[in-house]
């Protein structure tokens, strides 16, 4: 009986980590092909590792990756812009752009009432 259990969590822990490994393997070319910093010879070039040797293509291509690429910087610049973006915006904008929006006629005096005091609450 023990056997057959055994035999189980050891088949549960063969799969989990070839699925592991697949992910891995599949990061790895979705990283590169969305890398601005690298040319298509390169890429080609790593490609072919990832393909010809997967695994070992991946450890690899996974220690030769800067920390930091161009394609990175860029990210966490856009995603501080549209943190400043958003928090730039008061309730008492908000609370302008709604009237205007009522005195324009897009929106009832029911509506405004009722967006208004989300706003406030």
């Amino acid at each position: 009986m023990f056997g057959n259990l055994f035999e189980f969590f050891i088949g549960l822990a063969i799969i989990f980590f070839w699925i592991t490994a697949i992910m891995i393997w599949f990061r790895c070319i979705m990283d590169l092909f969305g890398r601005d910093d690298l040319s298509g010879g390169m890429k080609a070039v790593w490609a072919l590792v990832l393909i010809l040797i997967p695994w070992f293509g991946a450890l690899i291509y996974l220690i030769a990756r800067p920390k930091v690429t161009a394609s990175d910087v860029q990210g966490m610049v856009r995603a501080e812009a549209a943190m400043k973006a958003a928090s730039g915006v008061s309730t008492a904008d908000e609370l302008k752009k709604l009237a205007d929006l009522k005195t324009a006629g897009v929106i009832t005096d029911a509506q405004y009432e009722a967006l208004k005091a989300k706003l406030v609450a």
